[in-house]
């Protein structure tokens, strides 16, 4: 059970399923403003990239449910052992419960066994909520991109080392 500000919510994290795409497409259009979110055919070549995974995370009891899927999170692992946070949504209302955190933590650790040893990811120098929630999870930002975004928005590159062990702790 995880608790927040907005209340308690008991949920459980799985594997994507495909009948969740538009879910996750409407979730990531509430969650990113235009030019930041993605279109459908970016959202599903992110979800079936090589490497790629895609964790939801959902209510245990559908009487708990404000939605049907509170959040997701897609990753890459890549053959030189560096994982990619390639989005992490959490819609407004389900946010300050962990269900952010469970998602990336989950995300870190699926990494490390695949082996990584390092994890990146890029979020828009304007939004100071995600990058309050990197930091507090031990990512620094190394560097910006000038116009990543198709809005014309920089973008902070993010990164944090992964350590071996699978208690999430660093080396």
């Amino acid at each position: 059970m995880a608790s927040g500000y907005n209340g308690e919510v008991n949920f459980a994290l799985r594997q994507f399923r495909r009948e969740d795409f538009e879910t996750l497409w409407r979730i990531d259009q509430e969650c990113f403003a235009p030019g930041l979110a993605y279109s459908r055919m970016e959202l599903a070549a992110y979800i079936r990239l090589r490497g790629s995974f895609t964790v939801v995370a959902e209510p245990k009891s559908i009487v708990e449910s404000r939605a049907q899927i509170l959040g997701f999170i897609v990753a890459q692992a890549n053959r030189r052992g560096i994982g990619h946070i390639l989005t992490i949504d959490v819609p407004a209302a389900n946010r300050r419960l962990g269900v952010g955190s469970k998602l990336l933590a989950n995300a870190e650790e699926r990494l490390r066994m695949a082996p990584c040893h390092l994890v990146v990811l890029e979020t828009a120098v304007d939004n100071a909520t995600a990058l309050a929630f990197y930091k507090r999870h031990g990512y620094s930002v190394v560097k910006t991109i000038p116009r990543y975004y198709a809005n014309g928005v920089d973008a902070f590159v993010l990164e944090k080392e992964l350590g071996s062990n699978s208690t999430g702790e660093e080396k």
